[in-house]
């Protein structure tokens, strides 16, 4: 082992490399040769990041068409829209969430977890994190212009605006400073910045709709966009957007906390989707009766998907940026002194 390491040319260099040091380049080059996987996630944990990525993004297609391009979707819209705030929230989460109603505390807190996410990438040093986490922003950013183009038919009377208002900037900002937050921290703090994240995502989503800024439908459309440009972002993650190499571990606290946010986003969907069925021959006529299940509903959609969405950023962002290896785990050979 140590003639091999004698003889290595990237770990030994010159005497010029020892005098100046190898750049950040050359030792990623050689880390590289004795184990890739300390410079880049799997294949296949990019591969599963692209076909999540095509998912949401299908999924807020999906949404748009059958919130917008429909009479039930309109009328299941506007209702929840136009009764959310008196019929649906109950005291305690109306204090929860009336502050967020307010354009700029929303943001301002949003930008606090983006300023708290920068400053920990800093001080770990991870660039091209980054750079990765300012492509997001910026995509999510884009993605709000997306409300001045897309088309909203008439279709039935409502009492929210005619105009398309989806997705929402404002959901859009909230959830991409949540994801950046789960993108910067290392890997203790993952599964508590995931809580958080949901816990700020949700309340954000249930905030418009109660201050009747948005629809439910701007609301899902939006997190399932984020959720797709978190994804896309990912499968560039490479080696100064990863953890060190010997310090690679597996984590119980991410795989608990992303399973149990997963398991119960899915059911939350589930069930949301199931009362959606329930209701589906009342929605067109805008039935009296419909009312509570369609509130109880959009909460369960708007929480269920928050919580499968950072639950899936926990567990994509653990296995891409700690790729387990030998090196992973132990760290590169330390260069051998010069005979």
């Amino acid at each position: 082992m140590t003639d091999e390491l004698n003889t290595h040319p990237i770990l030994v260099g010159t005497a010029a490399d020892d005098a100046d040091g190898l750049s950040a380049a050359e030792v990623d080059r050689g880390l590289a040769r004795l184990d890739p996987l300390t410079v880049r996630p799997r294949t296949s944990s990019r591969v599963l990041c692209a076909v999540f990525a095509v998912f949401f993004f299908a999924a807020s297609v999906g949404i748009w068409w059958l919130g917008v391009r429909t009479m039930e979707g309109q009328s299941y819209d506007d209702m929840v829209f136009s009764s959310f705030k008196s019929e649906a929230v109950p005291s305690w989460l109306a204090v929860t969430i009336r502050p967020l109603v307010s354009e700029w505390v929303s943001a301002s807190i949003s930008v606090v977890l983006m300023v708290v996410a920068l400053i920990v990438l800093v001080a770990r040093r991870r660039w091209w994190a980054i750079g990765q986490s300012v492509v997001l922003v910026l995509a999510c950013a884009a993605s709000s212009l997306l409300k001045e183009y897309l088309p909203r038919p008439y279709l039935i009377n409502v009492e929210s605006q005619q105009s398309n208002s989806a997705p929402s900037g404002h959901m859009l900002l909230a959830v991409a400073s949540g994801m950046v937050l789960v993108f910067a921290v290392s890997r203790a703090w993952r599964a508590v910045a995931a809580v958080i994240a949901v816990g700020y995502a949700s309340l954000t989503g249930l905030s418009l709709i109660y201050g009747q800024w948005h629809r439910p439908t701007d609301v899902v459309m939006s997190l399932c966009i984020a959720a797709g440009w978190m994804m896309l972002v990912m499968i560039f993650t490479r080696a100064s957007s990863m953890d060190r190499p010997g310090t690679r571990v597996s984590s119980t606290s991410i795989q608990i906390v992303a399973s149990v946010l997963i398991t119960a986003g899915v059911m939350a969907l589930l069930y949301s989707a199931y009362l959606l069925w329930q209701i589906q021959p009342g929605l067109s006529l805008s039935a009296q009766w419909t009312h509570p299940a369609a509130h109880v509903s959009a909460i369960a959609a708007i929480v269920g998907l928050s919580a499968l969405v950072f639950g899936l950023e926990a567990a994509m962002r653990q296995i891409t940026a700690a790729p387990l290896s030998k090196l992973g785990l132990v760290g590169a050979p330390p260069t051998p002194p010069t005979q």
